[in-house]
């Protein structure tokens, strides 16, 4: 997707960009890629990430290709507000890791005229819808799902399937602790059940359906 935030003498119409997708499916990779191009435009541009992701780099967001670019990390979403100020293109990756302000912070940028490029996981690693990254698919005007590589069949992936044995939601990992699975791959794992109570899906581990 080539989205370029045209200057023109009219104000600036803002919008929100979403790439999403599970682990290793590029998102980063189309996160930076977009970013720097905004840069080649000699558009201002400001990124940030979670502060909690310091895989590869305590200030920069990097790809699983080693691509890289400055960022800004930061403990929640209400920082970027002050930062933001003068500036043309916001880029946030691993927003998955914020809270939901994260979803009013990008709309309040975008409503200023500011283009908002977000990337993030949107399934936990039960295959759950993931913080914020639902709230902001709705929102946005575009949206890229961008696939793995399923590394059982080969098939594309959607999934991140964690392959230690930790239960909190949020870890910071890589391929030592998460693999890309496909949905037959991942159900045959965890079978999608009915809550009852809710009337929701919801995946539960080691059920015979039989």
């Amino acid at each position: 997707m080539f989205i370029e935030n045209i200057r023109l003498e009219n104000p600036r119409r803002g919008f929100i960009e979403v790439i999403c997708g599970s682990m290793f499916s590029g998102k980063t990779e189309e996160l930076i890629r977009r970013l720097k191009r905004a840069k080649y435009a000699k558009q201002r541009v400001e990124i940030f990430k979670p502060a909690i992701d310091q895989r590869y780099d305590e200030k920069k967001v990097v790809s699983h290709d080693d691509n890289a670019i400055h960022s800004t990390p930061i403990k929640s979403a209400a920082e970027i507000l002050p930062m933001a100020t003068n500036i043309e293109v916001v880029g946030v990756d691993e927003a998955q890791f914020f809270e939901d302000d994260l979803v009013a912070v990008c709309n309040h940028l975008a409503n200023k005229g500011i283009r908002v490029i977000v990337a993030g996981l949107d399934m936990d690693y039960l295959g759950v819808p993931f913080g914020p990254i639902p709230q902001l698919v709705a929102t946005a005007e575009y949206v890229t799902k961008v696939h793995a590589i399923c590394v059982k069949c080969g098939s594309l992936a959607n999934h991140s399937h964690r392959i230690v044995k930790e239960e909190t939601l949020v870890m910071v990992g890589e391929m030592e602790a998460y693999e890309p699975l496909c949905r037959l791959c991942f159900s045959q794992l965890y079978p999608p059940l009915l809550n009852p109570e809710t009337g929701s899906m919801a995946n539960v581990s080691n059920v015979d359906l039989d």
